[in-house]
């Protein structure tokens, strides 16, 4: 058994652990990473980069559907599955050097291909090695979660580490979840000529506005995905040939294919964390304002950690250990400005407080300005009028805010920094957009802000008017 000291020993190269172990190892840190499966993790493998590559494909489909009102003629596309699924692959392989072994051992860093597996507070056995490590890190992600649903076990169903290796088309794909995941999936097969119907037991993108939600849910249905909300998955068969399944509410669903997108559950499962003196919880590794666990010497990040499930989160935290763990200096995590996007399309994304809990926290406080995509120039160049931009203020600094519409996702970057330094709304209304381009919606919002102080305010009417009479 050969031992092996470091400074930092990082388990898990997705996201987080591959971006905390790039940053160490460039710092003068000796670095081991352990990897039991495949490098990037999950968001190469299986989450983002594949999710958001199919969704493109069904968006060039759809487009050749759509033209009609720029003056090019609708057509049927002739989509091939397995072709879409081809263009899955090769975008996946295009990013994959980026993470890989070998560019991780050119950094300087010791990558072992092997899960870890605590045996002391500060030892972790990986294969023939034992690594004692000055600061450990837990980076270990998440897997889909599979409810124990009666007859779940007896039927053949995709989660999303699968359902990128199905090559033929499902007929009629039934999706068990409403969240983004399921939604995002269930809107790529759609306009991939599939059937699709989805099944949410409560409300769909129920952590979300709910009025930008709805208005989500509205394009999607009239795109033909069928969504039942309040339908919890109760009995799963098959039934001649067919997948059915019974939900609580009375509805049966019958299809081709299924699909579980419920949710995630944190991977720890072969860490032996009591070894360690770890705590954990149902959502994962309890941690602490600066990502420690009840180990002093283990942090955990990312979707482990028990906390948001995003990519840019595990990103973020990663940040926070390296100066934590490398320089001794206090570090924090804040979540308030981590943006969510969902990529249907439209889009949907939030950063800070819905507009619910916004008015639940700031009462009378609250200020919610709203503007329409439809009053956005480029929005009507390209007939993308469909949306909404909504921003809550207090006092003139924003304390959430929800766009639903085109490019949503890249439009909410704003104000996640302006929320992150805790700007105003005048700092946005100050920016200048280039002109014509949706990212324009953000200062029009701001300029909603000042409207009525400035052209409703009959104050400001009467100092105009005194300084034009005294003015030469």
């Amino acid at each position: 058994m050969e031992t092996i000291k470091t400074d930092l020993l990082v388990i898990g190269a997705g996201s987080g652990g591959l971006s905390l172990a790039a940053g160490a190892v460039q710092m003068g840190a000796r670095v081991v990473l352990l990897e039991g499966h495949k490098m990037g993790g999950d968001c190469l493998n299986y989450g983002c980069v594949p999710s958001k590559a199919l969704l493109a494909a069904g968006k060039a489909a759809h487009a050749m559907t759509a033209g009609s009102g720029f003056g090019v003629k609708n057509t049927v596309p002739e989509v091939s599955y397995s072709d879409a699924k081809d263009h899955v692959k090769d975008v996946v392989s295009a990013i994959e050097p980026h993470d890989s072994q070998e560019r991780f051992e050119r950094l300087g860093v010791n990558v072992i291909r092997e899960y870890g597996e605590f045996i002391s507070p500060t030892e972790v056995r990986a294969g023939n090695s034992v690594i004692r490590a000055r600061r450990i890190v837990v980076a270990t992600g998440s897997s889909p979660l599979v409810p124990n649903i009666p007859g779940l076990e007896d039927v053949s169903h995709e989660t999303n580490e699968t359902i990128f290796e199905l090559r033929e088309a499902p007929q009629h794909l039934l999706v068990i979840g409403g969240g983004p995941i399921g939604l995002e999936m269930a809107q790529a097969h759609a306009r991939l000529g599939c059937r699709v119907t989805v099944l949410e037991g409560e409300k769909a993108l129920g952590k979300d506005d709910p009025e930008l939600a709805a208005f989500v849910l509205e394009k999607l249905r009239q795109e033909g995905v069928e969504i039942i909300e309040g339908a919890l998955a109760a009995k799963i068969r098959n039934m001649d040939g067919k997948i059915e399944v019974e939900c609580s509410n009375g509805d049966v669903c019958s299809g081709s294919h299924l699909l579980v997108a419920v949710g995630r559950k944190p991977n720890i499962e072969r860490l032996n964390l009591d070894a360690a003196n770890i705590k954990t919880s149902r959502a994962g590794i309890k941690v602490d304002a600066s990502l420690r666990t009840a180990n002093r010497r283990v942090y955990a990040i990312g979707d482990v950690a028990g906390g948001m499930q995003f990519t840019h989160v595990a990103g973020y935290h990663a940040g926070i250990v390296i100066r934590s763990a490398l320089f001794g200096l206090p570090s924090r995590a804040s979540h308030d400005h981590i943006p969510w996007s969902t990529y249907t399309d439209p889009e949907l994304a939030h950063v800070g407080l819905i507009e619910p809990d916004a008015r639940k926290k700031y009462g009378d406080d609250l200020e919610v300005v709203r503007f329409p995509y439809e009053q956005n120039d480029r929005s009507i160049a390209e007939r993308k009028t469909a949306g909404l931009i909504k921003v809550m203020a207090v006092k003139g600094r924003p304390v959430g805010v929800s766009i639903a519409g085109a490019q949503a996702g890249e439009h909410i970057a704003l104000w996640s920094l302006v929320i992150a330094n805790r700007l105003k709304m005048k700092h946005v209304a100050g920016m200048v957009a280039p002109y014509p381009t949706i990212s324009e919606i953000g200062k029009r919002a701001a300029g909603a802000y000042f409207t009525p102080r400035l052209f409703d305010n009959p104050k400001i009417k009467r100092v105009v008017g005194l300084v034009q009479k005294w003015l030469p």
